[in-house]
């Protein structure tokens, strides 16, 4: 009994201990579980928040109006492996036709062979490109490019990709080149008033020799009065055409000196007829004819005298440098017909070269001239002139050969 009793005793104790163990064992393994099982939380969660950034970096490089791109750089032919959708509309393409596709081929196939030896030639190198191109749209529409590429490494340093950045900056070059011709047009209207002042001064010091000159011309014909017939006839023309010298000389102060317009009822055809005289020389000289076919009985026109005479004079100028060159007939043809009851119409029509066709809408813009040594002035004053006179200066090719210049003058209303 007592025996029994102790083998009891002693079976209690070896379970006391095993459950001890076990129970030591089984919060052992509970607590190993309860970090593992925040360890698979925390991992998770951060797999989620690598989730969410990855998610996030994709819309905002699909979102950026900067075109992005990704480039294999472990395969020879640059395939393209990422596009974002601002490069899709930037380049033309949609992105089945980039993605696997060779980067530089989305250049276009007039795009600058030079600059893309030299992007390759610098990612080849494992260095970054910067840099503005004209590149092509898969339509052929031209737009310009400034492009970031940047190599990718792998944690031993081995470049594994490229990725660029690309900017259409087309507008903004548009814009500077619109700058550099305001400033250019700045600093030709400086040169041009500069010559103004010079041309005003050098008109009145031309007038003292002319006036000198008259004074012993008339002092020659009245000493030789009744003598030889032929020099009295030398001395005749040499007073005429001083005369006539001192006339343009006087209009051309007139035109250069600042003040209102001299507006008065004026003989459109008188008018034209004065203008020949002063330029028959010239006309002579480049062995050009000038015929008139000037309207009866038209009624007078409210102008400017010399501001009208600066509109033919330029205008039949224009017509002189369009015949350089030409084959016979050599000649304009000035005309003046009744538009309307109101309106005069005045046209120079010459047998010249005419106007390119790409040319005849902005021939009246200041400073555009075709002339190696123009100043692309004549044309744009002389419509501010006939504008402000209320009528219309304009040009026309001709149906057989060179170009006719037509304006309107409204007629005189207080003296009809």
């Amino acid at each position: 009994m007592e025996k029994i009793t102790r083998n009891s005793t002693l079976k209690n104790k070896i379970n006391t201990s095993e459950r001890v163990r076990l129970e030591k064992v089984v919060r052992q393994q509970a607590s190993e579980l309860k970090v593992k099982d925040g360890q698979l939380k925390n991992g998770v969660a951060k797999q989620a928040e690598s989730e969410e950034q990855i998610f996030i970096r994709n819309k905002a490089m699909e979102a950026t109006a900067e075109g992005i791109f990704i480039i294999d750089a472990q395969k020879s032919n640059f395939p393209v492996i990422y596009a974002n959708q601002s490069f899709q509309q930037m380049t033309g393409y949609v992105k089945r036709e980039i993605l696997g596709q060779n980067y530089f081929s989305l250049y276009g196939i007039d795009a600058d062979q030079r600059i893309i030896k030299e992007i390759k030639h610098t990612i080849h190198r494992g260095k970054a490109f910067h840099g503005e191109m004209l590149s092509f749209q898969k339509n052929g529409n031209k737009y310009w490019n400034l492009l970031r590429i940047a190599p990718v490494r792998d944690s031993s340093g081995a470049v594994t990709h490229y990725i660029g950045i690309q900017t259409d900056v087309t507008l903004m070059r548009a814009r500077e080149l619109e700058l550099d011709e305001q400033r250019e047009e700045l600093l030709h209207v400086t040169r041009v008033g500069k010559l103004a002042e010079f041309v005003s001064s050098l008109a009145h010091e031309i007038s003292q020799p002319l006036t000198a000159i008259l004074s012993y011309s008339q002092a020659a014909q009245r000493l030789l009065a009744g003598r030889d017939p032929k020099l009295q006839e030398i001395l005749g023309y040499i007073i005429d055409d001083n005369q006539r010298a001192a006339a343009v000389i006087q209009r051309l102060r007139a035109l250069l000196k600042k003040g209102n317009s001299d507006m008065k009822p004026l003989d459109i055809s008188s008018l034209i007829n004065e203008t020949i005289i002063l330029i028959a020389t010239d006309a002579t000289v480049r062995n050009i004819v000038l015929k008139t076919e000037l309207e009866s009985g038209l009624a007078l026109v409210c102008g400017d005298r010399i501001q009208l005479q600066q509109v033919l004079l330029n205008l039949i100028s224009n017509s002189f440098d369009a015949l350089e060159g030409s084959l016979d007939p050599r000649e304009i043809i000035i005309c003046t017909s009744r538009k309307n009851a109101d309106t005069v119409m005045v046209m120079v029509k010459d047998s010249g070269c005419g106007i390119p066709v790409n040319n005849l809408p902005k021939i009246f813009t200041h400073f555009f001239t075709s002339k190696p040594d123009g100043l692309g002035m004549g044309l744009s004053i002389s419509r501010s002139i006939v504008d402000a006179h209320g009528g219309k200066l304009d040009v026309k090719n001709n149906p057989d050969r060179g170009a006719t210049f037509y304006f309107t003058i409204p007629f005189d209303k207080k003296g009809a």
